[in-house]
């Protein structure tokens, strides 16, 4: 028990999942009487969407006090992680699209079909993001309108100077809160694992298993074609060398990979991004943190993939819309996203709310979250680095011979 205690929550959920489907294989349609304990955690999740973005976008602008003082800088960062990030959910949704992950499963875990809306133009879509009452939108559970408001009111406080250091205080204080709610919530994610995966192995069979293998498939994809494609693209259209970043960039990915931490990843990527590609300081050590803090590519993939397998798995028929709110909600939810605990199962259920598609998917995919988020998390920090570069080599901060050298150990 003090063993299984102090064990990671990874190992925990996947043993929750080997549980699962076994209990759902042995026990058959009694293993359906255990899906209660899974709404439950689903409940628990659902809780904290609202709070979370929230707070922890408000804490992400907070960030950003000196963008005055940098605000070329931190204008073309910006710039670098939007754009960015949109492009790795675009990928991952076609890719998802194109493979066709989730078809196989119908009704994944609900006998119920999501309830569809009635269809709303690109148009009114954007003018309904922008919260006439933003109490009505949290009641609602509406996740852009809270996102949009909760940026306005970190650049309310940055913008009211001394004043707001109270209120900036309050939200930090309160953030570390939310991540202790997280905490708590995700404590209990084992227990909805292994209930929700004995529900639909029971209902499905093995046929869930091989699902969730081309899910992981398409992301790790997508993660590989963000990092050797569109990086290298941008690389080369401002005049460098792909090859030396790739090649300098592999212990840090490494490293990012066996610990899943942007953060834990900053101080090596910091390093490396001066002394191995030639980033000026002051570029390294403004973009990088920041990049750990709202620069998801990695993310965005994993999101953008979901939503396709949510969709196809209750066959529901996402219109170029829906695909493009979600590549929308993709970007903006990673802002408010970083440093938070199952950062990938929380923001998945704004994207999947954003247009309407079940939940119920999270508990299932979580079973091979901590795998996805392993290569999540070497995408996000290559990204970091690349929009380092691409700002110091606009600003003339970049050291070409530097960047141009053999990598040193």
């Amino acid at each position: 028990m003090s063993k299984l205690k102090h064990m990671p929550m990874w190992q925990k959920i996947l043993i929750a999942l080997a549980l699962g489907v076994c209990a759902g294989l042995l026990l058959g349609d009694y293993a359906k009487m255990l899906k209660p304990l899974g709404d439950i955690f689903l409940s628990l999740i659902r809780m904290t969407v609202q709070p979370v973005i929230f707070v922890s976008l408000v804490c992400g602008i907070l960030s950003l006090q000196d963008l005055s003082k940098m605000g070329r800088i931190a204008g073309k960062t910006l710039l670098v992680f939007a754009l960015t990030m949109a492009c790795a959910a675009a990928i991952a949704m076609g890719l998802a699209t194109l493979f066709g992950i989730g078809n196989g499963l119908n009704h994944l875990i609900s006998a119920a079909a999501p309830v569809a809306g009635k269809t709303v133009s690109f148009t009114d879509t954007i003018v309904a993001i922008f919260p006439s009452n933003v109490f009505y939108s949290l009641a609602n559970g509406d996740v852009l309108p809270v996102i949009v408001f909760a940026i306005f009111f970190g650049l309310a406080i940055n913008f009211s100077g001394e004043a707001g250091e109270p209120v900036a205080r309050f939200f930090n204080a309160l953030n570390e809160v939310v991540f202790k709610l997280i905490l708590l919530v995700l404590s209990f994610a084992p227990i909805g694992v292994f209930a929700l995966m004995a529900y639909v192995t029971a209902d499905n069979g093995f046929a869930i298993l091989g699902e969730l293998a081309s899910l992981v498939g398409v992301i790790y994809l997508s993660c590989f074609i963000m990092m050797f494609g569109v990086y290298s693209l941008i690389l080369r259209a401002i005049g460098l060398n792909p090859l030396r970043f790739i090649r300098k960039m592999l212990p840090v990915q490494l490293f990012a990979y066996s610990t899943a931490s942007s953060n834990a990843t900053i101080p090596l990527n910091i390093e490396t991004a001066e002394h191995q590609l030639g980033v000026k300081n002051s570029i390294a050590s403004f973009v990088l943190p920041l990049g750990a803090t709202v620069n998801m590519n990695g993310l965005s993939t994993y999101l953008g993939a979901v939503a396709v397998f949510a969709a196809n798995a209750y066959g529901v028929h996402l219109s170029l819309s829906q695909m493009l709110m979600v590549i929308l909600t993709t970007t903006l939810s990673a802002i408010g996203a970083a440093g938070v605990p199952g950062t990938g199962l929380i923001v998945m259920s704004l994207v999947l709310a954003s247009v309407g598609l079940p939940l119920e998917v999270i508990a299932v995919i979580a079973a091979v979250d901590r795998i996805i988020d392993m290569m999540n998390t070497v995408t996000n920090i290559s990204g970091d680095t690349l929009a380092s570069v691409v700002v110091a080599r606009s600003e003339g901060d970049l050291d070409r011979k530097v960047y141009d050298a053999v990598a040193t150990e």
